[in-house]
């Protein structure tokens, strides 16, 4: 039967621990889920230029490198990089990436968007139809399209040509072309100029580059735009690099440019920003027009600054997991050590904690009785009992004993039980040995 009890109390203490435990770590693995979401989405949205830009094209790219680790980029046509901007930052909105130019966004005020790097130059071309200009002034009274609203090309279009006084209707016919509508007005005659944001492999700027009655102006007074706008970068077309054969463009001609970059939200899910990172380094590393091989990405934040993913990226490439497994096993390996750091750091401390717990427990208990068994010793030890106090004193005596004999308790403690159990059969002799008043 004690042994029976033995076993029961053991049983008991071990449910009640298993249970606590589970409990325990059922918590910490919820908290790690919920709060720290170590699980990748498989869907993400990135916001992208017109048809036929440059970025748009290179964002097809990137949904394919992505599409090879079961992460579906899904591509999001904007007016143009304002309007991209716009819905980075809508808290609402879905998009949470987008290939930006500098000089859209105040750096001193990035929001929740951080940049993974520079990619590339978008140099601001201004083509005329027939000759071009050989001053700021030639421009007055001109057809100009400047690109739609919610396009960079309109806002640094506005932005440059109030610096040299032509911003209004007054000064010249500002038109919100699109791109391909535009380089076909200006092919045709039916406008004068087109400023258009893009980078040297865009398919339209590449087009007027090379078309009869279309000139490519030369920036005028660049050194004091660069001083006037750190984040231009003033590039050199040379003589005939568009077409050799009829000698496109016939001279040298100076561009500003200012550099695109690869920009997401902070929250952007770090396994998703070094794949983003992996595939920009695919993309962007080769010789460009005006860059030498693994220019680009680039540790560079204009705009906005660098994700904590991507200046460990820069220094050191993408994290050991996702460097030597595959994408979606790296992740999962990531999930069970995140999800068990903190449960070993929780639960294992308690584990070592426990016996001493359990035993500060189980003395306790034990010496609660003796709590009791004093207190009647001290009664005995007041006064001489008369006949009727000692049978009422006996009687404590054998409930107090009857509850330690079925007190449950682990084999362990039983030093404990048999130890009381001794001290409650010397007050009941010291009680008995006591004289009786009669």
């Amino acid at each position: 039967m004690i042994e029976s009890s033995h076993k029961f109390a053991s049983h008991r203490l071990v449910v009640v621990g298993s249970a606590i435990a589970a409990l325990l770590t059922a918590v910490l693995i919820w908290l790690t889920f919920t709060v720290l979401k170590p699980t990748p989405p498989r869907v993400v949205f990135m916001a992208t230029d017109p048809q036929e830009s440059f970025s748009a094209q290179i964002a097809v790219r990137y949904r394919e490198i992505l599409a090879k680790d079961g992460i579906e980029l899904k591509l999001v046509p904007t007016a143009g990089s304002v309007q991209s901007l716009a819905r980075l930052q809508e808290p609402e909105s879905d998009i949470s990436i987008a290939i930006l130019p500098a000089g859209l966004s105040n750096p001193q005020n990035p929001g929740d968007l951080v940049s993974l790097g520079t990619l590339f130059y978008t140099p601001l071309w201004v083509f005329s139809h027939g000759r071009t200009r050989e001053s700021h002034e030639a421009f007055r009274g001109l057809r100009i399209s400047i690109g739609p609203e919610g396009s960079g090309t309109r806002a640094l279009s506005l932005e440059f040509l109030a610096r040299v006084g032509i911003v209004d209707q007054k000064s010249a016919t500002l038109l919100p072309l699109a791109p391909r509508d535009a380089a076909e007005k200006l092919i045709k005659g039916d406008i004068d100029e087109l400023v258009i944001l893009d980078a040297w492999e865009s398919p339209v700027v590449r087009e007027l580059l090379t078309a009869e009655n279309v000139g490519l102006e030369s920036v005028r007074r660049a050194d004091a735009f660069v001083a006037l706008y750190p984040y231009l970068n003033k590039l050199l077309l040379p003589t005939g690099v568009a077409d050799m054969v009829e000698n496109k463009p016939p001279r040298d001609v100076l561009l500003l440019a200012p550099m695109a970059s690869l920009v997401v939200r902070r929250n952007l899910h770090p396994a998703i920003q070094y794949l983003l990172l992996d595939a920009a380094a695919q993309i962007h590393s080769e010789p460009g027009l005006w860059h030498p091989a693994n220019r680009f990405p680039a540790a560079e934040a204009v705009d906005f600054p660098l994700s904590s993913e991507a200046v460990h990226y820069y220094k050191s490439g993408s994290p050991f997991l996702q460097r030597n497994l595959p994408f979606w096993l790296a992740v999962f390996v990531q999930q069970l050590l995140v999800v068990l750091i903190p449960v070993l750091g929780v639960v294992y401390p308690l584990i070592r904690l426990a016996p001493v717990v359990f035993t500060w427990v189980m003395r306790r208990r034990v010496y609660k009785l003796y709590d009791e068994l004093r207190e009647l010793e001290a009664e005995i030890g007041s006064e001489t009992p008369d006949g009727q106090d000692r049978e009422i004193l006996l009687l404590r005596l054998d409930r107090l004993e009857e509850r330690v004999t079925r007190f449950r308790i682990p084999m362990s403690f039983d030093p404990l039980i048999y130890q009381l159990r001794s001290h409650i059969s010397l007050v009941r002799e010291k009680l008995r040995r006591l004289p009786v008043l009669v």
